[in-house]
């Protein structure tokens, strides 16, 4: 009994046969174990990235993004700075030019408003002889033509002074002012205070608000005052 046992070859179901149960190489190298490469069932090494992630994987290896905000920052800052201080010369520019403009007007104006009064001081000193003229006009002559015509003409002349802005103005009687009146003589007399304007020897005239020839006169001189 014990040989036959012991001597009879192994049954497909006997411990220790190949494919039995209790043959540990067959439970390990089965089909469908997990652990092992290529058999189903196993997940692949390398699976792919959906898009997001290979989005997330490219910013982890491009440079810094806080750096790159950084220097965006600081490129805008430079250029906004550049533009204020263009803007700032432009506006520097624009007003020199303003003021430049201006002067130039009021130039022109002072150069056009010297040649009008040179002009007319040139007439005034026609209106001069003119006044001399009718002053002067002898006895046996007054009321001849001829003198008349030299009143009418004497008269348009002082109209087209007065349309021009130019006036006359009165000496007699005022305190001598140094700005309207020009002293070339003086006169003793008790009859009036010092410095009295007591003749008048060249009309002065004014031109609106400003004195265009000053009178030439003579003052009186004595100690009373006003």
């Amino acid at each position: 009994m014990n040989d036959r046992t012991n001597g009879a070859p192994a049954g497909p179901g006997s411990p220790g046969s190949p494919g039995g149960p209790g043959n540990p190489d067959d439970s390990a190298s089965g089909p469908g174990t997990p652990g092992t490469p290529g058999t189903p069932g196993t997940p692949p090494a390398n699976p792919p990235r959906t898009r997001a992630e290979q989005r997330i994987a490219d910013l982890g290896t491009a440079p810094s993004l806080q750096s790159e905000v950084e220097r965006l920052t600081t490129a805008l800052a430079r250029a906004e700075q550049e533009t204020a201080d263009a803007r700032a010369g432009w506006q520097r520019t624009a007003a020199d030019l303003a003021n430049f403009r201006r002067r130039a007007e009021q130039e022109k104006a002072e150069r056009l408003g010297l040649a009008s009064d040179v002009l007319l001081l040139k007439v005034l000193a026609v209106a001069d002889d003119f006044d001399l003229a009718v002053e002067h006009v002898p006895a046996e002559a007054q009321g001849s033509p001829w003198v008349a015509g030299i009143a009418a003409i004497d008269r348009k002349l002082r109209a087209l002074l007065e349309s021009e802005g130019v006036t006359a103005m009165d000496t007699v009687g005022q305190m001598f002012d140094p700005r309207e009146h020009e002293a070339i003589a003086s006169e003793d007399t008790t009859e009036v205070p010092d410095g009295t304007v007591v003749r008048e020897l060249q009309r002065g005239y004014k031109i609106r608000d400003r004195v265009l020839r000053p009178a030439l006169v003579a003052v009186a001189r004595n100690d009373q005052t006003l």
